[in-house]
């Protein structure tokens, strides 16, 4: 790995996956903290990607394209040729004022540890042939490429050893979602290494926040009690995740982005371990429900006991410092959220809750 210092801003980033939950939070941040950057966005709109998350992004300043990362010839084309907008091709030179696309900060990923228990396939096809995709693209037009990744590719640890994953930790993954984020954490290495392609790669713990999806933890509680559901809790809720807002994700990745060592691996965390029934009883008193108005479920298969961050590496070398610190109140902000735009997870609610009724969860 190199030390080099990527010391340049982008003026144009294609955000791969900009339409899912950690993305579109992204684009919103990039929007409003850096405004004179173009933003591309390249989303397949799986169920876990809605265009309508986007919505409030100035018009001028994003271009969306739906489409697959696993299509060389669409991110070829977007990247030389055409760009596509909201499913309209549109031709060269009406994009000729805009600069060309000089960095990819890729969130594109299947990212659900039950659907990659019941099918593997698209998890393999999606975080890692399409990474190699956007790798190959990255080398052939000299791009700076940015891999968001997971603290999930290094295992877990024993709740009760004091240690953190740090960048150096093993990579010990146990489902096949966690699997093909590693995989693709060694494609981004290995085509620093061997092409010079100007890669950093970060693992961020837990995220929560706005337009996240209703089969993950924290939505998945809060819009249970909203749709008058009983909450279900995963064996004893003993599992300890490190959770952070995901609008101090977007600013690291910002940091890494523009002053993150080139070559490098950078751990992001806001040392905010809890267990999954410490944050599920948070819910609970928050929106006015009993602390057992829960139901016990049997726990997924290779379940981890316990994730850690620690970011000492970031804070260090860039100066990063997660700003939502209070747990609680990054809560109350997240379930005021979801009461105000039931129009936006209403839609997947129903779907979500009988697969895992089939799944016994």
């Amino acid at each position: 790995m190199t030390n080099s210092h990527n010391d340049s801003r982008p003026h144009h980033i294609l955000v791969t996956g900009g339409a899912g939950f950690i993305g579109a939070n992204f684009v919103h941040w990039v929007a409003r903290e850096q405004p004179d950057v173009r933003i591309t966005v390249l989303d397949k709109l799986t169920y876990a990607g809605k265009r309508e998350s986007l919505d409030g992004v100035p018009a001028d300043r994003l271009t969306f394209v739906r489409g697959d990362i696993c299509d060389a010839g669409l991110v070829e084309t977007l990247l030389t040729e055409a760009a596509e907008r909201d499913g309209a091709m549109v031709a060269t030179g009406a994009i000729s004022a805009m600069p060309p696309i000089d960095a990819i900060v890729h969130f594109a990923a299947e990212s659900h540890n039950d659907n990659s228990i019941l099918d593997a396939t698209p998890f393999l096809r999606t975080n890692i042939d399409g990474t190699y995709v956007l790798l190959e693209a990255a080398r052939r037009h000299g791009l700076r490429i940015h891999h968001i990744s997971t603290d999930e590719v290094y295992g877990d640890l024993a709740l009760d050893e004091p240690r953190k994953f740090t960048e150096a930790s093993p990579y010990k993954p146990s489902s096949p979602y966690s699997a093909s984020k590693a995989a693709s954490d060694h494609l981004v290495r290995a085509w620093h290494r061997t092409y010079g392609v100007r890669a950093t790669i970060s693992n961020c713990s837990n995220n929560y926040g706005p337009y996240q999806h209703v089969e993950k933890f924290i939505p998945r509680q809060v819009t249970n009690v909203l749709a008058g559901i009983r909450p279900k809790l995963y064996g004893t809720g003993a599992a300890v995740r490190d959770w952070i807002s995901v609008e101090d994700h977007c600013s690291a990745i910002w940091a890494i982005l523009t002053r993150g060592r080139i070559g490098e691996t950078y751990l992001v965390g806001a040392d905010g371990e809890m267990s999954n029934i410490d944050v599920l009883r948070m819910i609970l008193a928050r929106m006015g429900r009993r602390p057992d108005d829960f139901d016990h479920v049997g726990d997924r298969p290779g379940g981890d006991k316990r994730y850690a961050i620690d970011a000492t590496k970031i804070t260090r070398e860039l100066g990063w410092r997660p700003r939502h610190t209070d747990f609680a109140e990054g809560l109350d902000e997240t379930i005021a959220w979801y009461r105000t735009h039931e129009n936006w997870w209403i839609p997947d609610k129903q779907a979500t809750e009988e697969k895992y009724r089939l799944q016994g969860h």
